[in-house]
């Protein structure tokens, strides 16, 4: 018994002894059995047959006895040599500051046992120690160092580090429930092994920094994407990928991780504009353990709290978030109305030319005038005002955007463009449109897709101004023949044509402005006043751009494709007028009139008269306005009732649908 107990003291610290031996076992690392040696089975098989043969053999007891607690002890010599390989491996540098906090943990518990088993060896040193002693002080520490063994087989065999242990830890110390000793320890192994977690999460949260040597912290940064791409690609995916949450999330932190990712977010931002991001913390604040206190959610949420204000106050007053919105909805959304008349005024010979042919430089310069002869000279802002020329139509364009929410068809585009010549030949008058230079980090809100958006919207709008002025021009024209009766000829016809026409593209343009614009700027400022995060900001301001396409049409192809086309049919015509009435003649007669003799006087206005008569009864004219009042009648009744049944869908629709049957009603 002496022999098997000195031989069991080793056996706890992983030593073979006289009577115990140690086997690996194949195909799993790590793993040993204990086992008896066969000198101590033979003994047996001695004092067995001493007993077959009558005699009597008072040890046969206690020797099967002896090996029954020798076998009971094993698991626990067992449990010690596995965990202290564990220690070892997991001390590694590779493994990860979660396995290196693991190991040291271990490495302390597997001290006590072996301060349990240095005191036995006392006990057994002078005499006091007998197989049942041994066994029951080991009892102390079976269940523990088995729930341990139990964790650690689970550990090698799916290989975890990082989050995955410590999901693990979480997972084994939850099943433990029953046992309030066994559930401690498990508690305090994850407490220890999520100190350098803390950490991680403590850099993140209250700095933005992600200090992750190993990879186990469950955010990743792409280096790859930067800020910059924000201004510049249509696509860009900074603020959704720049920072992204990984697989293999703690499930203690699964309900706040987007809350974590957000905070380190916003920390970024503020730190890469060179603003202090150093949270103050307080005892209260610091990130102590993941207990079943929940502490650490305070914190979390406290600190999001703190950069999302921050970031907000950062935005709105030093870089005036709400400035930039009302200076893109005074140029690109055409509420400065003066500025863009003059521009149109002073750049049209420029925008008559194609795309290709057009001088953006010439186009800019034109733009900085007409800003600093206008009452947007006084707005600090109007510097960051831009132009571009496109080289497609606005169909094509809207077409060539595939993250839109609106069903473009190429086959119906193409039908669209032979349907209307005009869309072959397009100038700078269908293509111009203003740009605006965001600075780092109201990018973040006005992303280059977000200012893509404002741009179409001005693109319609500049159209639809252009049309007006067209038709407007026409109608001019026109108002010299008020002195020849025009009754029956078809000046009278062109006139009733080219009234609808205005009121058709002005029932167009106020719908736009006042019915869609308007209405869903106010309701944006609105929420962004009570906005408590940039991300919210975000979604509010990406609504109303995502709103005003499509309530301007331009998500509805079918649609949007009629009313370019009627837009189409007035600008032939108010150019055919233009071309088929001598209105240069009209004007020059018109200014002559006003000086030299009273006979001369006459003699010009009765020329006036009669070249205005001819006019009148031009028989080529008199086609073309038929034509042109045929087609249009047909493309507006066509509208109507498409406009009529998507307002069953859209109600916002209704008010154009209005608009555009007083329209017909006029017809």
């Amino acid at each position: 018994e002496l022999l098997v107990i000195d031989d069991l003291l080793s056996a706890l610290v992983g030593i073979e002894g006289r009577y115990i031996s140690i086997k690996r076992v194949r195909g799993k690392e790590g793993y040993v059995v204990f086992q008896i040696d066969s000198s101590m089975d033979l003994a047996l098989q001695v004092s067995c047959d001493h007993a077959e043969k009558g005699r009597i053999y008072l040890g046969l007891a206690n020797l099967l006895l002896l090996q029954e607690l020798t076998r009971r002890i094993f698991p626990l010599c067992e449990d010690f040599v596995l965990a202290s390989q564990f220690v070892e491996s997991r001390s590694h540098f590779k493994t990860g500051l979660v396995n290196h906090a693991l190991a040291a943990a271990l490495r302390a518990f597997l001290l006590d046992y072996q301060a349990m088993v240095a005191q036995l060896e006392h006990q057994f040193r002078l005499g006091r120690l007998s197989v049942q002693g041994l066994w029951f002080f080991c009892q102390r520490m079976m269940s523990s160092l088995n729930a341990l063994a139990v964790l650690i087989e689970k550990a090698m065999s799916n290989n975890t580090s990082g989050s995955a242990t410590l999901n693990l830890l979480h997972s084994q110390a939850k099943a433990m429930a029953g046992d309030s000793a066994v559930r401690s320890l498990l508690e305090k192994m994850t407490d220890c092994a999520s100190a350098a977690y803390l950490r991680m999460l403590e850099r993140w949260v209250y700095e933005g920094v992600i200090d992750d040597p190993y990879g186990e912290f469950f955010i990743a940064e792409n280096k790859s994407l930067q800020k910059e791409s924000l201004t510049q690609d249509y696509d860009a995916k900074y603020w959704q990928q720049r920072y992204s949450l990984k697989d293999g999330i703690p499930s203690f932190l699964n309900n706040v991780a987007a809350t974590i990712l957000t905070t380190g977010k916003y920390l970024n931002v503020m730190r890469e504009c060179g603003h202090n991001v150093q949270v103050s913390l307080s005892e209260n604040s610091k990130l102590t353990s993941f207990g079943s206190n929940h502490q650490y959610l305070e914190c979390i949420k406290s600190a999001y709290d703190f950069a999302s204000g921050e970031l907000l106050t950062l935005m709105k007053d030093k870089y005036d978030l709400i400035g930039k919105l009302r200076s893109l909805k005074r140029y690109l959304l055409l509420d400065q109305g003066d500025f863009l008349v003059h521009f149109m005024d002073i750049a049209r010979e420029e925008l008559t030319k194609k795309p290709e042919d057009i001088s953006v430089e010439k186009l800019q310069s034109l733009v900085d005038i007409a800003l600093r002869s206008t009452a947007a000279a006084s707005d600090p802002s109007h510097e960051d005002l831009t132009c571009c020329v496109e080289r497609s139509s606005l169909l094509k364009k809207l077409t060539s955007l595939k993250d839109l929410d609106c069903a473009y068809s190429s086959d119906k585009l193409a039908a669209a463009d032979v349907d209307q010549p005009m869309t072959l030949n397009i100038t700078g008058l269908e293509t111009f449109c203003l740009g605006y230079k965001i600075p780092w980090p109201l990018s973040l809100v006005i992303s280059r897709k977000a200012l893509t958006k404002y741009q179409l919207i001005f693109r319609l709008l500049f159209h639809c101004k252009h049309v007006s002025r067209q038709l407007c021009q026409a109608w001019q024209i026109q108002q010299g023949f008020r002195s020849v009766k025009i009754l029956g000829t078809p000046i009278l016809r062109s006139s009733i044509l080219c009234r609808s026409m205005l009121k058709f593209v002005n029932s167009l343009l106020h719908y736009l402005t006042f019915e869609v614009l308007e209405p869903n700027w106010h309701s944006m400022h609105g929420r962004l006043q009570t906005a408590r995060s940039i991300d919210e900001v975000i979604q509010i301001h990406d609504f109303f751009l995502q709103k005003c396409l499509k309530e301007c049409l331009l998500l509805l192809p079918e649609l949007l494709m009629k009313v370019e086309k009627l837009k189409a049919l007035c600008l032939q015509y108010a150019t055919s007028i233009q071309l088929l009435i001598p209105s240069i003649e009209v004007a020059a007669a018109e200014s002559k009139s006003k000086s030299g003799s009273s006979r001369a006087r006459a003699k010009r206005s009765q020329d006036r008269d009669e070249q205005l008569k001819l006019a009148s009864e031009n028989v080529v004219m008199s086609q073309s306005i038929l034509k042109f009042e045929s087609e249009f009648n047909a493309e507006l009744q066509s509208l109507v009732p498409t406009l009529s049944k998507s307002s069953q869908a859209e109600p916002y629709l209704t008010h154009l649908a209005q608009c555009i049957l007083g329209v017909g009603i006029d017809q």
